[in-house]
């Protein structure tokens, strides 16, 4: 390209999120879980402090949220990404006897799982709403049929024939979005919209699981 020679690599980083040659997400979700190990070793040795909960949202979960849009995991090998979370729920005193499950409960937290799928939809809800820069009709189709039931802003689910794009963005969360209730989707903030998500999660059990 204008005279020089463009070398061949395996993976490359762009805005921070490892893109590979095939497409596979694996090496991104290692690089995510690497860095959230360390500062899961950073908290674990400042566990006595009285808000360690702050310091996990603030310090560890990030680096496995960052743009996660662009890599969400759908391998199981990969999806071991959320053991850390489970790591750190048994460092708060008490919770050693108690399910993981049952830490998520008390300490009032979601699966990462449960928000990466989250974060699909709020991404969606954001293009809907014209609270993004990328326009909704970028990377979906509207469901202009009247024979659909639910609510009124449904996409259109494409067939495919890769895998890559099967668990695409554009792809993978559109059943998840017409899922949702009329009550939902015509949310008039991003706030407003993530707290009819948390009622959906209360009235849909498992709708937030793959």
């Amino acid at each position: 390209m204008n005279g020089h020679k463009l070398e061949e690599c395996q993976e490359e980083k762009d805005l921070g999120v490892l893109v590979c040659n095939n497409l596979k997400v694996g090496p991104q979700c290692n690089q995510a879980f690497q860095k959230a190990n360390r500062m899961l070793g950073l908290l674990k040795r400042m566990i006595d402090n009285e808000t360690p909960q702050s310091l996990y949202k603030s310090l560890v979960r990030p680096h496995v949220e960052y743009c996660v849009s662009a890599w969400s995991p759908h391998y199981i090998k990969d999806k071991d990404i959320g053991t850390f979370q489970h790591r750190f729920t048994r460092l708060i005193p008490g919770m050693q006897k108690l399910t993981y499950m049952e830490h998520l409960d008390k300490l009032n937290l979601w699966t990462l799982e449960e928000r990466r799928n989250r974060s699909d939809l709020i991404e969606v809800f954001k293009m809907a709403k014209n609270f993004s820069p990328i326009l909704l009709a970028k990377f979906f189709e509207l469901n202009t049929s009247n024979r659909t039931r639910g609510h009124t802003f449904k996409l259109v689910k494409h067939r495919c024939n890769c895998e890559v794009r099967r668990h695409f963005f554009s792809e993978r969360v559109v059943n998840r979005w017409n899922m949702l209730d009329q009550a939902t989707v015509p949310a008039k903030s991003v706030n407003s919209f993530k707290s009819k998500l948390e009622s959906e999660r209360k009235r849909k059990m498992g709708l937030f699981l793959d």
